[in-house]
């Protein structure tokens, strides 16, 4: 009886608890609403500061195209490929300009939200970025024949082979010239940097020149597509904001032109002309009224359509693809799943071209027609060699890049030209010495090389903790099995802080470089580092799925709290099911950077519609959903927290930046930290 009298009691004080959460339930909802206008707010910012941008550009005149326009891009292109005869440095300078277009090509079709893009625009720049990458390679080849045919010319003395090496930030060049043609001579070894091969017999007595060409980017690989159904989903809600603010102001300026034109035909007599003109004097005031009343209409329903725009985008980014629709054969790499790292090694074994000549103060040169020709290894047809040992192996000895982290020993793929794609079958004893940056392997025939990583090999998360440093300003930390990575947001960027592998601070290029999020998830993806999950992430991770929707609604509110509260993982957020996310939370105002204390922390779930303290804390021993004594649950986290947090605490929140808010939404929404850890 009294264990039913006990439960009697708890019945009734949860009855009471969830009548006054009803009760103020739309009051709540209605403050965080207008909390949150802070993210439509932004986009328009960001917007409006694109298309500053874009004029910024058009005024300089400085005579580099914009590739948002295709007029200016294609002029461009045939522009230079009109140009002929540039030596390897002079494409390497240019090469710079070329690179930036294709990156800023593909920051506006990763940073302009999926509402604003439209498919012709997608192809159109897609387009570009495929015409300059083709051109650029190709001016590399055209620049590698020029300097083949001054190979005698540039022949060291002591070998009597010619060996150059050119290269600046982007691109290592190193050449090889066989002019010697000895047999012996098997061993080729760069005299300024470990590059080297051992090569056949065959290749030694042919009329050849190895070129290693190491672009540390990577042209090879197809772009990925830009996901068209997030744009269409997204545009369902609505189709457009612009084009629903135009219909109103129609309306409105329609419904003022029909008032005025009859107040035109009302008047008739001179009398009434001077009616007409008392009477035009108030119209005048009653028309600027309207138009300021249409004036904050229209703003508001602008405001309204782009924040559902933008709930509706974000929400899209969580989503995961339900099925695979790629399918990989066998020694094929598969995309989704590795990563090309370091950039592409471009082997090639090329013929050589007919020599320069000197005569009578001339220079004569054979130009053939076919330009640069590559010398298949091992040929088409074997008939007439003797033994099947006539073609072995190249093997081969690459310096790795310095600025990429490699946390297992990296895997070698080649370039299948056929089928447009990455293999990893033809390449033989690999070996990594990771001190040293150097991987040797046996190679098979000659083309691009790639070193790949397992993209999701720092997921899922063993922990991670985002708490504030000041206002607008705060830190984000990720501990992975292998590493510990720290980002500083400050008002709408991101920088590296550091990178910690093995507990001892591993220098990047990256720190002290502030960033879109955008573009700080590409340069941090390029150095190895990837905490980023995809749509087909979860085919690869064992991660702890949580619905989309709840997941957005915490991101978003830990965004609004973040200058004044720190938020960290807690164990019990695998325990408590996919509709909810378990976390701690601590009021923290101060700028230091030692650990929180656990006594400071408090635990709390949050369902998208109700949050609630536990009873539970991090070292409980079994989960419990229990309701912490003399507490309440409210509709939203930041009403929840507002329960124990200071008015100063608050006043901060309140006085947050919008850009900054929506850069540290952004930054969660890729990290996505409930479902990854």
């Amino acid at each position: 009886m009294e264990r039913l009298e006990i439960e009697r009691i708890e019945k009734e004080k949860w009855l009471q608890l969830e009548a006054k959460d009803l009760e103020r339930k739309n009051e709540e909802l209605e403050e965080l609403y207008l909390l949150e206008a802070c993210f439509p707010e932004a986009e328009k910012l960001k917007r409006d500061q694109r298309l500053l941008t874009q004029w910024e550009h058009y005024i300089r005149c400085d005579g580099s195209p914009d590739p948002s326009i295709a007029q200016e891009i294609n002029t461009f292109i045939s522009l230079w490929k009109e140009e002929t005869d540039e030596t390897f440095e002079e494409v390497i300078a240019k090469s710079k300009l070329v690179l930036h277009l294709i990156d800023k090509l593909k920051l506006i079709l990763l940073e302009t939200p999926p509402y604003d893009l439209q498919e012709k625009n997608i192809v159109q720049y897609q387009g570009s970025i495929l015409e300059l990458r083709e051109l650029l390679h190709l001016k590399f080849n055209t620049a590698t024949e020029i300097l083949l045919r001054q190979a005698s010319t540039l022949a060291d003395l002591d070998t009597g082979n010619m060996e150059k090496v050119i290269q600046d930030e982007n691109v290592t060049l190193y050449v090889w010239a066989n002019l010697k043609k000895n047999p012996r001579h098997r061993s080729v070894r760069c005299s300024e940097m470990q590059i080297g091969f051992e090569i056949p017999r065959i290749l030694a007595t042919s009329d050849i020149a190895l070129r290693l060409l190491h672009t540390r980017y990577d042209h090879v690989t197809p772009l990925h597509p830009v996901p068209t159904l997030l744009q269409a989903r997204a545009s369902r809600v609505p189709l457009s904001v612009n084009d629903e603010v135009k219909s109103v102001q129609a309306a409105v300026s329609n419904e003022l032109q029909e008032e005025y034109k009859q107040q035109e035909d009302e008047s008739h007599s001179v009398q009434e002309e001077e009616m007409k003109v008392k009477e035009l004097g108030d119209s005048v005031v009653q028309m600027t009224f309207v138009e300021e009343e249409f004036q904050d209409t229209s703003y508001e329903l602008e405001m309204k359509l782009l924040s559902e725009t933008v709930s509706a985008a974000q929400l899209l980014l969580l989503e995961n693809t339900p099925e695979r629709l790629d399918f990989f054969e066998d020694d094929e790499v598969d995309i989704h799943q590795f990563t090309t790292l370091g950039g592409v090694y471009h082997l090639d074994a090329l013929e050589l071209p007919p020599q320069c000549k000197p005569m009578k103060g001339w220079i004569i040169m054979e130009i053939p027609k076919d330009g640069l020709q590559k010398y298949i290894y091992p040929p088409t047809t074997t008939e007439d060699f003797e033994t099947e040992n006539t073609f072995p192996p190249i093997e081969v000895m690459l310096e790795v890049n310095e600025n990429v982290i490699f946390f297992e020993q990296p895997m070698v793929a080649r370039w299948d030209a056929e089928g447009k794609h990455w293999k990893t079958d033809g390449i033989s004893n690999v070996v990594y010495k990771s001190e040293e940056r150097l991987i040797t392997f046996s190679l098979e025939t000659f083309g691009p090389i790639t070193l790949i990583q397992d993209t999701h090999i720092n997921m899922p998360y063993q922990s991670w903790e985002l708490r504030p440093l000041g206002m607008n300003n705060i830190l984000l930390t990720v501990i992975t099995i292998f590493t510990e990575i720290q980002i500083q947001i400050k008002e709408d960027l991101c920088m590296l802080t550091s990178i910690k592998l093995k507990n001892k601070t591993h220098p990047s290029v990256l720190e002290g470089k502030w960033m879109t999020p955008i573009s700080f998830s590409i340069a941090l993806k390029a150095a190895g580092v990837n905490i980023f999950p995809t749509e087909h992430s979860h085919f690869y991770v064992a991660t702890n799925y949580k619905v989309p929707l709840v997941e957005m609604k915490v991101y978003r509110e830990m965004a609004l709290l973040s200058s004044a509260f720190a938020f960290a993982w807690s164990k019990w957020n695998t325990q408590c099911g996919s509709k909810k996310v378990v976390f701690k939370v601590s009021e923290h105002l101060t700028k230091e950077e030692e650990p929180i204390e656990n006594s400071n922390w408090t635990l709390l779930m949050f369902s998208g519609d109700r949050a609630q303290m536990l009873k539970i804390e991090e070292d409980s021993e079994k989960f419990s959903e229990t309701l912490k004594e003399d507490t309440e649950f409210h509709s939203t986290l930041y009403h929840m927290v507002k329960d124990f947090a200071s008015k100063e605490a608050m006043e901060k929140v309140r006085s947050s930046n919008c850009l900054f808010l929506n850069c540290v939404c952004q930054m969660l929404l890729l990290t996505r930290l409930f479902s990854y850890s």
